[in-house]
Parts: C-alpha cells; sequence; structure tokens
C-alpha cells in the first residue's frame, strides 16, 4: 500500500485525521487565546491576585488525569474516551463563559483541565492505531501544525474578542469546534474492542492521582505562593512522596494495574521519558520568558514577541513531517540526536545573542530550536508507542506526555527561581536591563537541559524502525490476550504494513 496515496485529507482516514487536527485545535487554541484576555478578565471579574491559578489548576488537572485516561483507554477503546474528553472540555468551556466571578471560573477551567487531559494523549493514540511507523511523522506533523497555526490565531482572537466582543467569547469559540470534532469522531471513528468484565484499579487510580497532584502542586506554588522551605512546600512533597510508594505497592498486586510498573523498566521508554522531561522544560523555558526578554530589551510589542515564539511552533511541525524519512532509513536513536543537537544549537544561538537583543535573531533562534525538537518529540514518541502492543499504547502515550508535563513543571519553578533571583540582585523587575540579565539566564539554563538531554538520548536502544514494526506485529496479534481488539483484518495489499488491531476508519 503506497504511503503517499493513503494520507492527507482525502485518503480512507482523512475525515479522522481531521477530526484529530480539530481535537488538537481545542486545546491549542486554549493555550494560547487566554494570555492576551487576562487583563479584561481581571477588570471584569477582579481577582488579580488569584488569576495566575487559571493557568495553574487547567495544566494541574490536565496532567494528574492523564495516566487514568490512557488506562482507560487501553481497556474500553480509546473512541469513548476522547469523546468523554470533548464533552468535558465543551461543558467546561460553556460554563467558563458564564462565569460569575473569578473563582467560579477558576473552578470551571479545572474541569476543561479534565477534558483536555483526555483528549490530547488520546488524538496521538488513534494516530498510532491507524497509520503506520512509516505514515505516522508526516500525520504527527498535520496534528503539530495545528500548533502553529494556533500560536499566531490564538493571541489574534483573544484580542480581538477582548476589544471589540467580550472576553466571554474565547471561551464559548470551543463550541463549535468541540461539537464538529465529536461528531467527525462519532460518525468515521470506529473500533472493535473485545469486551469482558475488568477489575478496575480504583485504589491505584485515587492514590497516583492525589500524589500527583501534590507534588505538581509543590512544584508550581513553591516560591510563588509560598516559600519553598514553608510547611506547605514540604508537607506536599513529602505526603506526595510517600502516597507514590503507596501507589507502587498497590500497582504489584492488582491484576489490572491503571499503570503498569513493568512497562516502565523497558529501556527506551524510559529513556523516551526522560528526553520528555527535556522537551517540556525547553518549551516552558522559550514560551515563558522570551515574549518577555524581548518586550522589555527591545520594547518589542506583544504581539512582535508572540510571533517571535511562534516561531518555534512553525519550525517543529515541518521537521516532524520530515522526521519519518531519517527514522526510516537510519533509526530512531540517530534521529532523535540529530535533533537534540540541532535544539542545543538553537538554544545555544539564543543564549549568545541575548547579550545583544534583536528580535529576528530570537526568533530565528527560536525556529532553529522547534527545527530541532521536531525531530526529537515525533521519533521517540513513535518509537515508545511502536514497541508495545495495543493495550499497552494508550499508557506508553500518556506516561510520556505526562513527562512533558512534569518537565514543564519543574521547568517553570527552577527558571523562575533562577530569574528571580538574578532580576532581584541586579535591581528589581522595574529595570529593564535586570530583567534582561534574568532572561539571560534562564537562557543558559534552557542550554543546559537541552544539552542534558543529548545524554539521556545517547540512553536509548539503537533501534530501526522495521525492528519495531516487526515486534509491534507480533505484540498486536497476541494482545488478544489482554483485551485488545483482534489484528486479523489486515489484508495481502496492507502486507508492508503494521498489523493493526481491528480499529478501521467507516467513511460511510
Amino acid at each position: 500500500m503506497s504511503t503517499s496515496s493513503n494520507l492527507g485529507f482525502r485518503s480512507d482516514r482523512g475525515p479522522i485525521l481531521i477530526a484529530l487536527m480539530l481535537s488538537t485545535s481545542l486545546i491549542a487554541l486554549d493555550s494560547t487565546i487566554l494570555a492576551t484576555a487576562v487583563p479584561s478578565i481581571v477588570q471584569d471579574l477582579g481577582g488579580l491576585t488569584q488569576f495566575p491559578w487559571l493557568f495553574s489548576v487547567y495544566l494541574l488537572a490536565q496532567a494528574v488525569s492523564v495516566p487514568v485516561y490512557a488506562k482507560l483507554a487501553d481497556t474500553v477503546g480509546r473512541k469513548p474516551v476522547i469523546l468523554v474528553g470533548i464533552a468535558l472540555f465543551l461543558v467546561g468551556s460553556i460554563l467558563c463563559g458564564f462565569a460569575w466571578d473569578m473563582s467560579s471560573l477558576i473552578v470551571m477551567r479545572a474541569l476543561q483541565g479534565l477534558g483536555a487531559g483526555a483528549v490530547l494523549p488520546m488524538t496521538t493514540t488513534i494516530a498510532a492505531d491507524i497509520y503506520t511507523v512509516a505514515e505516522r511523522a508526516k500525520t504527527q506533523g498535520y496534528i503539530a501544525s495545528v500548533w502553529a497555526v494556533s500560536s499566531v490565531v490564538g493571541p489574534t482572537l483573544g484580542g480581538v474578542f477582548s476589544q471589540f466582543a467580550s472576553w466571554r467569547w474565547i471561551f464559548f469559540v470551543n463550541i463549535p469546534f468541540c461539537l464538529l470534532a465529536a461528531a467527525m469522531l462519532w460518525r468515521n471513528y470506529d473500533e472493535s474492542v473485545e469486551r469482558r468484565r475488568h477489575r478496575i484499579d480504583y485504589a491505584g487510580a485515587a492514590v497516583l492521582t492525589v500524589a500527583l497532584t501534590l507534588l505538581i502542586l509543590a512544584v508550581l506554588e513553591g516560591g510563588q505562593a509560598w516559600a519553598w522551605s514553608s510547611w506547605q512546600s514540604i508537607g506536599s512533597f513529602a505526603v506526595g512522596a510517600v502516597l507514590l510508594g503507596i501507589f507502587g505497592v498497590i500497582e504489584r498486586r492488582v491484576p489490572e494495574p491503571v499503570l503498569p510498573l513493568e512497562v516502565l523498566t523497558r529501556r527506551l521508554i524510559v529513556a523516551t521519558c526522560l528526553i520528555g522531561i527535556g522537551i517540556g522544560a525547553v518549551l516552558v523555558g522559550l514560551t515563558s520568558y522570551v515574549p518577555t526578554f524581548l518586550e522589555r530589551s527591545t520594547s518589542a510589542t506583544p504581539i512582535v514577541a508572540g510571533l517571535a515564539v511562534a516561531a518555534l511552533t512553525i519550525g517543529w511541525p515541518i521537521s516532524a513531517s520530515q522526521s519519518g524519512r531519517l527514522y526510516m532509513r537510519i533509526g530512531f536513536r540517530p534521529t532523535a540526536l540529530i535533533g537534540l543537537v540541532i535544539a542545543t544549537v538553537g538554544a545555544l544561538l539564543l543564549w549568545l545573542t541575548s547579550s545583544t537583543p534583536n528580535v529576528w535573531a530570537t526568533a530565528g533562534s527560536c525556529l532553529v530550536v522547534g527545527l530541532g525538537l521536531g525531530l526529537v518529540a515525533t521519533p521517540t514518541l513513535i518509537a515508545a508507542q511502536a514497541s508495545v502492543p495495543w493495550n499497552e499504547r494508550a499508557v506508553v502515550t500518556g506516561t510520556n506526555m505526562f513527562m512533558r508535563s512534569v518537565g514543564s513543571a519543574v521547568g517553570v519553578a527552577i527558571f523562575g527561581a533562577i530569574a528571580n533571583a538574578v532580576i532581584a540582585a541586579r535591581g528589581g523587575d522595574a529595570s529593564s536591563e535586570a530583567v534582561q540579565a534574568g532572561s539571560t539566564a534562564v537562557f543558559l539554563a534552557v542550554l543546559v537541559a537541552a544539552a542534558a538531554s543529548i545524554v539521556v538520548g545517547l540512553l536509548m536502544p539503537h533501534t530501526r524502525a522495521e525492528d519495531v514494526e516487526g515486534v509491534q506485529g507480533d505484540r498486536d496479534a497476541d494482545s488478544s490476550d489482554f483485551d485488545s481488539p483482534a489484528a486479523d483484518t489486515a489484508d495481502s495489499a496492507d502486507a508492508d504494513r503494521v498489523p493493526q488491531p481491528s480499529t478501521t476508519p467507516t467513511t460511510g
């Protein structure tokens, strides 16, 4: 089966690809549209001191729910999980639009985050189910391009709604996208899952959720809402760590663990998860500090500063869509290492040019970093997905994405501490020179994170695409023992494809 003739919007799987892109756009737009509307929201609802929670509670709810959704998807199928996620996001968006004060808006944002926790991992998992290893890079490029478009469209829409209509429309605009994405998935995506009685790991899911909530909350709020040495910080870390230990004990005793610990002992999975932490740290370092750096050091407008960061999300899908050519020829590990080196070079350029601030130099550096990350994120995720059978694929995908969230959370804490220390020592945030110095210090930390990821990349086993294709084919063929769809539907024309479960698109 020719790859080129079976990809794109006009192929038999095209409607599903469009639905996955629409689903991704919900999260991508939401992550970029809100920031520009914050002043209008605060002016209308008040709660200036509370508004950072609009972002924190969303990220927290999204991160802690991913492992649970991932296990459910491997148990009952992807379709019900992603539809539930879209429904939660839709209800949360509507309620956000009708929020009457900042506290109610924060609560509704948590509901949105719970929806996002299901949508993002399911889009990449479904793509892994219906596309071969060779095809996935290009389809991930399609999905990644949604982020590039959203990075430009989101802030623009947020500004337009705030200035000419009402900030409430930044939430109401999600309604048609949610309905269209759900309708297309309902109509075009069909999967057959072997039905049997499951013993759901409620205890493990509850303990893991509370543990992750405490740990991520401690990282996000440490040094901000409370001091690192405060009882709140120490207590959150301590209780969260103890609960993680209890979670490990529970998972070893239950027949169907929410997070199979054996999966996390495989070298490839561990290496790709650690790389995910590095990706998350690099991303949050650039997206959080580049705009402020340019606005304060070059007097760039927020739109110009935002477009400089958008260069990162433009480079990412370009290289991601072409990464398949590389990993099919030289393997996953060399491809990821090439991407890590390119991303590190971009971070180095950003750090070197920050001493003489220039919008074009900063945007160019972000573009290089994005080109590098596209060659890292996509191949490492695809390698991890292809190394496991259907009944573990969502868990592996969710774990990889969760580790990126961990990297972002830890990055926010470390970069914030570095920036605050440098800015305080240089005269405070009223000084543009101090802000520039603080941003430069953060860019150096980003460079260190990127360089450390190269070391982690060396830990990946040298795996070629045809190796994991064969492994995945064998495991998918045997996966009915673990409540996965039967993998016997491939016909002779599909002999060069990775054997897939009976998760087949229907266009009628």
